[in-house]
């Protein structure tokens, strides 16, 4: 461990998370606020952004090679320096289509096949950096720096969220605005700084990032191999016979389900015209409304949520949280019914939806915590955010088909009745918690 405390975490920390951030938001968000710009439909949208998102469902399946071929350091220098080479060739290969092809918000998503590959490529390399960096940060400095570090990463990681939805859809929609509406332009230039920026962090990396002693490769031989597998085999096998499974992986399922439609149609419908159903936000708009009013809410539910549940415990908590997650998604139905124009009117609503869902995803977040409780604590949580990746795919798959086919009012009505589903897990899981749970 000597030469990694010679290296204080502040220099690594906050750049580590901070790149483990941007490229998630780059694939998760850019990709559906571009194709939406660039007049994709969003049933064609919405699905294969959908589908970007199976890395992170996945990720726990070679979470293992990452552990015991190469370093850490090795497999986070060696995704940073892919995912700058995915993001240089995204600026350089992005599709153009014409103003009218836009115009007409027919754009075939065939259009942008090698897009969808590079983005791919792109979300395989940024999950195995996130699980890179996660093991890395347990290596690389003392528990007690670990414990004192926990905030400055997410709040780097929170940065990151910022930077992405919100910096870099504002570049957009300012290159959109003062380049004659040349809507592929701004997203080139977005992609662009992106692609820049994430060169900075990686030949940073490649001087700054601390080597430790205790991050090497763990393969020593076939039957280290075929233990880890046996191990892999029964994490899963306690994970599927642990007591309330079946209503479990429903709670994981569905307890998101509103907010899983919402989240793929949220920015479509603020940019889309109001001849249309939307509002007619510019693209810069958005990335200041949403992209960072909205997540600095989310970011605030997220931590009232915390301090509340500490002070009562998840299960006085649940109930209070499971309203935060339902009940503000009237304020979509409001939009859609209004389509105001102030935009001080649109960022409040949208502030408390996000606000909302921010505080009742810390029940969400608790009750994988609980159910992950005992012998393979880490392996069964990690088995948890599958599902919890899962709950976002399948909502994703169909959001955008069902909207084009019933329209923006009567799409957030359904999401509103998809709140039932909501409360009936919610009741469930309230008789098996432990009250103390949670609880300082």
């Amino acid at each position: 461990m000597s030469n990694t405390e010679q290296k204080n975490p502040w220099w690594w920390v906050p750049t580590l998370y901070f790149a483990e951030g941007v490229p998630y938001f780059v694939v998760n968000n850019i990709s559906v606020m571009m194709f939406t710009k660039m007049g994709v439909p969003n049933g064609d949208m919405s699905f294969f952004t959908t589908l970007l998102y199976f890395p992170w469902f996945l990720k726990g399946l070679w979470g293992p090679i990452v552990d015991v071929v190469k370093t850490k350091r090795w497999w986070i220098v060696s995704m940073q320096v892919l995912l700058t080479a995915l993001m240089v060739i995204l600026t350089i290969t992005l599709p153009k289509p014409d103003v009218q092809t836009i115009a007409s918000g027919q754009t075939p998503i065939s259009m942008f096949t090698f897009t969808l590959v590079l983005f791919i490529i792109a979300a395989f390399a940024s999950a195995t950096h996130d699980i890179a960096a996660d093991g890395y940060y347990m290596l690389a400095h003392s528990p007690s720096s670990q414990a004192a570090f926990i905030g400055v990463r997410s709040t780097f990681y929170r940065i990151a969220s910022v930077f992405g939805q919100g910096v870099l859809v504002a570049i957009a929609g300012f290159i959109e605005a003062n380049k004659t509406e040349n809507i592929p332009l701004s997203w080139q230039v977005t992609l662009g700084v992106s692609a820049v920026v994430f060169l900075l962090i990686t030949l940073y990396h490649l001087y700054v990032l601390p080597r430790s002693a205790d991050d090497k490769p763990r393969i020593s031989g076939d039957a280290s191999a075929t233990s880890g597998l046996a191990e892999l085999a029964n994490s899963f096998v306690s994970f599927v016979k642990k007591p309330g499974f079946i209503l479990a992986i429903a709670f994981m399922l569905l307890y998101r389900l509103p907010e899983g439609f919402l989240i793929k149609l949220c920015m479509p419908f603020l940019v889309q015209p109001t001849t249309a159903g939307g509002l007619g936000l510019s693209t810069e708009t958005v990335g200041i409304v949403y992209g960072t009013f909205g997540v600095v809410a989310l970011l605030g539910g997220g931590i009232v949520g915390g301090v509340f549940a500490s002070r009562v415990g998840l299960k006085k908590a649940l109930w209070w949280m499971a309203g935060g997650m339902t009940l503000p998604c009237l304020t979509f139905v409001y939009l859609a019914i209004a389509q105001p124009t102030n935009v001080a009117i649109i960022t409040v609503a949208l502030c408390i939806e996000q606000f909302g869902y921010g505080f009742g995803f810390t029940a969400y977040m608790l009750y994988m915590m609980y159910y992950s409780e005992g012998e393979f604590k880490t392996s069964h949580y990690a088995i948890c955010t599958a599902f919890m990746a899962l709950s976002m795919m399948l909502p994703g798959f169909v959001a955008g088909y069902i909207q084009e086919a019933i329209g923006y009012v009567n799409f957030f009505w359904m999401v509103m009745a998809c709140c039932v589903a909501t409360l009936v897990v919610t009741v469930l899981v309230y008789r098996v918690i432990d009250p103390n749970y949670g609880r300082k």
